[in-house]
């Protein structure tokens, strides 16, 4: 069950250590997103912009990320979609569901990144530019001190 039906968005450089409940927080620097699981469980849901993972759509007033959050790996398996920060629930997914959606977005990544997608891809083989590639923002932003 969603607890959470509505996220308040907020644009900041760095993820904060402290996640306030109901805040879904958006950096740009570093091409990802944050928010407290909308089921109310607490946890930490961390979903990256790229092209293979998530894109998220700013429309002057509100945000939506696609596509649905699946959250497999935490013990609420909860799963819903962030549209114009509303929450909507999605119906739950058996196992087969979720190791089919892995292997599609294994594909996608190799496709991609034109190399196995069982390990991120190597910092060399990432676009030069002038803020660095995705992987090495990520890096950075990862081991950044939290404020």
């Amino acid at each position: 069950m969603i607890r959470h039906q509505r996220l308040e968005h907020r644009f900041v450089e760095h993820i904060p250590e402290r996640l306030q409940t109901g805040v879904l927080y958006v950096s740009m620097d570093y091409a990802t997103s944050a928010h407290s699981c909308c089921c109310g469980c607490g946890e930490e849901v961390i979903v990256p912009f790229t092209p293979t993972d998530w894109k998220m759509t700013f429309d002057g007033e509100t945000i939506s990320l696609r596509p649905s959050i699946g959250n497999w790996t935490l013990k609420c398996r909860s799963h819903y979609v962030i549209d114009r920060n509303k929450v909507i629930e999605a119906g739950p997914w058996s196992d087969e569901q979720v190791e089919a959606e892995r292997r599609r977005d294994r594909a996608a990544k190799e496709r991609f990144y034109g190399q196995s997608a069982k390990a991120e891809p190597p910092a060399h083989t990432a676009p030069a530019t002038a803020q660095g590639g995705i992987w090495q923002r990520i890096w950075t932003w990862i081991s950044a001190p939290k404020q």
